[in-house]
């Protein structure tokens, strides 16, 4: 890329990262529901890599939705969620939405009702995405939480049978830092908000309390990636390189620990270096508003 495209497109994220925080009154356009989103799927096996110790597995290539149904902000934002629709919304390896996932119209919203279970999805709940893979993007979305609450945002997803979503997402932590047990756990704070979980704290940690609105920006640039929490940089690393494997070896998806895990994240997007966004069912009460991506060429 040319010097001055690259300083443009710098330029650009500056003004997306600082923009006003913590939601907008105007009220979000709608997509073109008219537009249907037939879902259809096709399992494709891998085999299994003896040489790697990576298990067999099959990756789940469903239709994804027509990103032109979806409108622009006045910024030339995509307006992925408008407050009253979850169209272009599923379950992470399914066909439809989870029940526990619905439209809080009070706070214009997407809103997970727990369970109180954690990890431990129930057949309502389990994690959603958005049905179309993202490549290289500027991704903005606020959201709060209950009381000691756990949640996170992934981006680069891959649909993976049988196996959780973050298996081959990176993952921006959504915590309750002063009440849920995570913010103690992990290495110097990397698994609070807006962390690159288990692998990057988020510094400086600037998140609201639980009951009030922050906003997560990401950025994903030809495999830069960085983390913006309520209007600050908190984070950057860079994805398939020396240091990513490295990041990955001293977290919990190291490939001694998880060789599948590691696997798929070292190669994070896939063949074609994109992937889904995606919203985390950990049990607990979660809010996600003013969903909006712009996509770099």
């Amino acid at each position: 890329m040319k010097k001055n495209s690259y300083l443009s497109i710098a330029a650009a994220f500056v003004a997306f990262a600082f923009a006003s925080c913590n939601g907008s009154s105007k009220e979000l356009p709608c997509p073109n529901e008219t537009t249907p989103y037939v879902v259809e799927t096709t399992e494709i096996a891998i085999p299994a890599d003896t040489v790697k110790g990576v298990p067999e597995y099959t990756v789940l290539d469903k239709t994804q939705v027509d990103l032109s149904a979806f409108p622009k902000d006045a910024e030339g934002n995509i307006v992925l969620f408008c407050g009253k629709s979850l169209y272009g919304w599923r379950g992470y390896g399914k066909d439809v939405v989870p029940g526990r996932w619905t439209i809080d119209e009070t706070e214009g919203a997407i809103k997970f009702s727990g369970t109180g279970t954690g990890e431990g999805q129930q057949g309502d709940g389990g994690d959603i995405i958005f049905a179309y893979k993202f490549k290289n993007f500027e991704l903005s979305i606020d959201w709060k939480v209950s009381k000691g609450a756990n949640s996170g945002i992934f981006y680069l997803a891959q649909e993976i049978k049988d196996q959780a979503i973050y298996i081959s997402a990176p993952e921006s932590q959504v915590l309750d830092n002063e009440n849920h047990p995570d913010a103690k756990l992990g290495v110097d704070g990397n698994r609070k908000s807006s962390s690159l979980y288990d692998m990057i704290a988020a510094n400086p940690q600037n998140a609201n309390p639980f009951g009030e609105w922050n906003t997560t920006k990401i950025m994903v640039y030809k495999g830069t990636v960085v983390h913006y929490q309520n209007g600050k940089n908190v984070l950057e690393y860079h994805l398939w390189t020396p240091q990513w494997t490295e990041l990955l070896e001293a977290s919990k998806f190291s490939k001694e620990k998880w060789s599948l895990a590691f696997e798929l994240l070292n190669n994070a997007g896939g063949e074609n270096h994109e992937g889904y966004i995606g919203l985390q069912d950990h049990g607990d009460d979660v809010w996600f508003k003013n969903i909006k991506i712009k996509i770099l060429e």
